[in-house]
């Protein structure tokens, strides 16, 4: 029990705020991120794989948080609810995003764009790294970054070239 002990402790400090992040990016609600972090970590642990690398074993963490994401979108449950505030018919001021504005900007793109912006410019992955993540082909995800980032000047009204 101890090692299972120490085995949480270390998925928990090293992944907690990237899974959070993720879920967060994907979802764009604090309490449903926190439920994709719990539920990723208890899988790393129930799975109980060991890894070659930290680069894999952190893919691997990405990996499951993007299909937890997309699994908990198409969830029943998720598509029938409706935000409290909604419920309450009161004023309720929502915080902010941490990362202010354009991660507001980032969240409201269509998933793919979303997804590898978020992993090359928010988690600092190579355009070959997040082909391999995704499971997509190296082209695929920088057209998806050329055009996510076209869609964000877009979105702040803007025709910077960058």
């Amino acid at each position: 029990m101890e090692e299972q002990e120490r085995r949480a402790r270390y998925l928990v400090d090293r992944y907690s705020g990237l899974l959070l992040r993720i879920g967060y990016t994907w979802l764009g609600d604090l309490d449903d991120a926190q439920d994709i972090c719990q539920t990723v970590l208890i899988k790393a642990l129930e799975d109980g794989r060991t890894f070659p690398n930290s680069g894999q074993e952190r893919a691997w963490m990405i990996r499951a948080a993007v299909n937890a994401c997309k699994n908990w979108r198409r969830s029943a449950w998720f598509r029938r609810r409706a935000p409290l505030e909604e419920g309450l018919c009161l004023p309720v001021e929502m915080p902010e995003a941490e990362d202010g504005a354009l991660l507001e900007l980032v969240q409201r793109l269509p998933p793919h764009y979303r997804e590898a912006i978020f992993l090359r410019y928010y988690e600092g992955y190579e355009v070959r790294e997040i082909a391999n993540i995704l499971g997509r082909s190296p082209a695929l995800v920088s057209t998806h970054l050329k055009r996510g980032k076209e869609k964000l000047r877009a979105m702040l009204g803007g025709d910077r070239n960058g």
